[in-house]
């Protein structure tokens, strides 16, 4: 759908320059991608970043989406003959989806209900009579009289003015300002209040959400991790929970109804009944879905900022590693792999064969001249830590614990075995485990987000939505670091903009048929990669030691005629020009000679920048986490203690640190620093070393209570 026609809204929604939006949006309909619009077309767009764009395309299509739903319903109506030039205005002006499904909400088709049944039996003019307000309650009795026909199924004169309630109790809940009104006056002063199901209470099960019980507060006010797991005990059959009205809401209903007309009595039954079958039901769905919605918003942001954190850890770069995934029973599954991370060796060492361990860690570190040791932080990962850093002594590589989420979905999966078809599907653990120590991203994206498992009811929330926020935060961080087009696996090679799967195995085919590849010109050649793809993603694909010296850095091949000019402009060759900071700073004195109608200082910044540290990576520099030696389990830890971890997750209420014991404490979201703190991400992020203090230790419930103030 094109989104180019949303821009005027859209720019007002996020308070944009109209112009910057309707170029962004004019490039979307191109084709473009947003990770090459971000990097490559900030003329056009006046700059606007990564989450300016992507807000900017989601509006644009929400947008679309409620212009072609507005269409949808003014045909429909008009269908039905009953669009009338007043709802026609108010249809058009609707400016959000709410609003418009409240002007439908008469005219939808629907299932039958006990007012159709009521129209069916002729009762509807009597339903106007009470509404209209021309008689009063005896005279309504007397109305009613008339329509009584035993045939029609209407007995008698109450049976009439039952159907007749009916009628006018759906006009009640069905008129669009009542019900907008009685929305934000309970999304204002309403409560959300849970109960335990009868004969749930004492289930072991139901002590998770012992909280929910009895509970109540304010709709404005309850957390969207709350709301989630308000979701998950209902779903598992351990409490109920719904939103109450204010009190003001019903009555304001009843005047509603009453107001103005003279059968008080019936009219009161009328609103009495239509607001507690209809209305408040209807809002109460209403704000459940807006719960919800916020709820999946915000762990879906958290699901992304995590996984952003994780994706980008600093990578121990090109280094041959130890990869060991540990066990007690089944023993410790270990790979060597070298400084490409192709599978040198595999060995399976035991926890309890102290001496023939040492043998077996000694020979593998001295035959495969090996750099590193990345043990896996899963069940025995510190005994293996102790004892590995035993066997080698204080002489040996550096001993790493690495967060190993998802290395047995790794293992299992179609692309492991295709890897790895003859090896042990448990020592293809230990293979991730050693590469994502090299570099987590190229790791990494071979694992379906939502298998790292980052973020908190992940399985609860809307799942397709979940998938995108994802799939987009991997593009970004791929994009942003870039790919090195000999060595990355068709996974990594399926994030770069433009590319997807089918083209990323052609790429490697043609890799596997050629050997390496020594331009992005030869990109072309690649099955199906045409010259809009190269477009869009050439600039994010690098070749070191290709032919020419740009192919290695993030500039894009449009701008290779340019930086010719400026170094001719110097005197010195394009080759000379990188990464000579002499030259570099020579160029940045003269830029403003280069700025012409498709090139400006924004372009051209970028290309000084990558001249002088051409494909520079812009994940921090690789430091080692450290725990302590006499620290390894929760029954070592006391209150008081100071300890360096690692954070394994950021949730809405604090953030989870790993400390080497086995279990990770939590850091509450007032204990993480010694201000207020809104939002947990603000502070610290996946993958960041800390410090914190021990608060408390739990042993029966597993829990560990850490801090970080002070």
């Amino acid at each position: 759908m094109p989104l180019a026609p949303q821009a005027s809204s859209v720019a007002r929604e996020l308070s944009l320059s109209r112009s910057d939006v309707a170029a962004a949006l004019a490039l979307f309909d191109e084709g473009n991608t947003l990770p090459f619009i971000a990097r490559y077309r900030k003329e056009r767009t006046g700059g606007l970043d990564e989450t300016q764009l992507r807000q900017v395309q989601e509006r644009a299509k929400a947008r679309a989406e409620l212009e072609d739903r507005r269409a949808f319903v003014l045909g429909s109506i008009r269908d039905q003959g009953a669009l009338d030039p007043a709802l026609e205005q108010r249809i058009r002006a609707a400016d959000t989806r709410q609003e418009l499904e409240d002007l439908y909400l008469p005219h939808r088709p629907r299932r039958r209900t006990r007012a159709t049944a009521a129209r069916e039996r002729g009762l509807e003019p009597l339903a106007d009579l009470l509404w209209a307000g021309e008689v009063d309650d005896a005279g309504a009795r007397k109305a009613a009289a008339r329509f009584v026909d035993a045939e029609a199924e209407v007995p008698d004169i109450d049976t009439a003015l039952a159907g007749a309630r009916d009628i006018v109790a759906e006009r009640i809940a069905e008129d669009p300002a009542l019900r907008r009104w009685v929305r934000d006056e309970t999304r204002r002063r309403g409560r959300v209040t849970s109960r335990v199901r009868r004969r749930k209470k004492d289930l072991p099960a139901a002590q998770s959400f012992r909280d929910y019980f009895e509970h109540s507060e304010p709709v404005r006010r309850i957390a969207p991790h709350r709301v989630l797991a308000l979701r998950r005990g209902e779903a598992e059959g351990v409490i109920s929970w719904g939103i109450e009205a204010p009190e003001e809401a019903r009555d304001r209903v009843v005047r509603f109804a009453v107001d103005g007309r003279r059968a008080r009595s019936q009219l009161e039954a009328a609103a009495t009944d239509g607001w507690s079958r209809l209305l408040h039901p209807g809002i109460e769905s209403d704000l459940k879905s807006e719960l919800t919605e916020q709820a999946d918003d915000e762990a879906i942001r958290i699901f992304g900022t995590n996984l952003e954190a994780l994706l980008l850890q600093p990578p121990a770069g090109e280094k041959v590693v130890l990869g060991l995934d540990p066990g007690f029973r089944t023993g410790v599954k270990a790979a060597v792999v070298s400084r490409t991370g192709a599978l040198l060796a595999t060995e399976v060492l035991y926890l309890h064969q102290d001496h023939r361990l040492r043998d077996q860690v000694r020979a593998l570190v001295k035959a495969h001249d090996v750099e590193l040791v990345a043990v896996g932080n899963g069940t025995a990962s510190r005994e293996t830590e102790a004892a590995v850093r035993a066997a080698l002594d204080s002489g040996g590589p550096p001993v790493v614990l690495v967060n190993e989420a998802g290395a047995s979905v790794y293992s299992a999966s179609e692309l492991a075995v295709a890897e790895f078809p003859d090896l042990d599907v448990s020592l293809r653990g230990a293979v991730s485990i050693a590469r994502r120590l090299q570099d987590p991203l190229a790791e990494l994206v071979k694992i379906e987000a939502r298998a790292i498992g980052v973020g908190q009811y992940q399985h609860d929330v809307n799942q397709t939505r979940l998938g995108e926020r994802l799939d987009q935060v991997v593009e970004t961080c791929v994009n942003r670091v870039g790919v090195e087009v000999n060595t990355a696996s068709a996974p990594l090679l399926s994030y770069v903009a433009g590319v997807g799967p089918a083209l990323a195995h052609n790429i490697v085919a043609l890799r596997d048929e050629r050997g390496r590849l020594s331009s992005r010109r030869e990109l072309l050649d690649v099955h199906r990669l045409g010259p809009g793809t190269f477009e869009q993603a050439a600039g994010f694909l690098r070749i070191r030691d290709g032919d020419h010296p740009l192919d290695a850095t993030a500039v894009h091949p449009e701008r290779y005629d340019l930086v010719a000019r400026m170094a001719r402009d110097l005197g010195v060759s394009t080759g000379e020009l990188v990464r000579d900071e002499a030259l570099v700073n020579r160029l940045e004195a003269r830029l403003d000679r280069y700025v012409a109608d498709d090139v400006g200082r924004p372009t051209l910044d970028d290309i000084v920048a990558e001249l002088r540290r051409p494909g520079r990576d812009p994940r921090d520099t690789f430091e080692p986490p450290s725990f302590r030696d006499d620290v390894q389990k929760p029954e070592d830890l006391e209150e008081g203690m100071v300890l360096q971890g690692v954070v394994t997750n950021v949730v809405a209420f604090g953030a989870f640190v790993d400390v080497g014991v086995h279990q990770d404490g939590l850091v509450h979201i007032s204990q993480l620093a010694d201000r207020f703190v809104k939002d947990a991400s603000e502070v610290v992020r996946v993958g960041q070393p800390v410090k914190v203090r021990v608060l408390s230790v739990d042993l029966e419930r597993g829990r560990i209570g850490l801090s970080m103030k002070g």
